[in-house]
């Protein structure tokens, strides 16, 4: 499998690793998931790995911008706040 990933030079991920070891001449069934702990075990990463979700540090409702109204949005006149 390491072979396989190095001639694809470091491009091929668990997808195109499964196709490429089931088309070998003596083709090998292995799941994505054995795939990649082998990858992960090895230290193979491939070069489109796809950007991992991270949490925001901020939560919803607080926000960076300075609350003037303090969400009081009740007005005299017509077009007297604007935000």
């Amino acid at each position: 499998m390491a072979r396989i990933f190095k001639e694809s030079r470091n491009n091929y991920g668990t997808r195109k690793l499964k196709k490429a070891l089931a088309n070998l001449s003596e083709p090998k069934q292995v799941s994505r998931r054995r795939i990649g702990q082998f990858m992960h075990e090895m230290g193979l990463v491939s070069n489109y790995t796809v950007a991992q979700y991270k949490p925001h540090k901020l939560t919803c409702n607080e926000a960076p911008i300075k609350n003037e109204l303090q969400r009081q949005f009740n007005q005299d006149e017509q077009l007297a706040v604007i935000v």
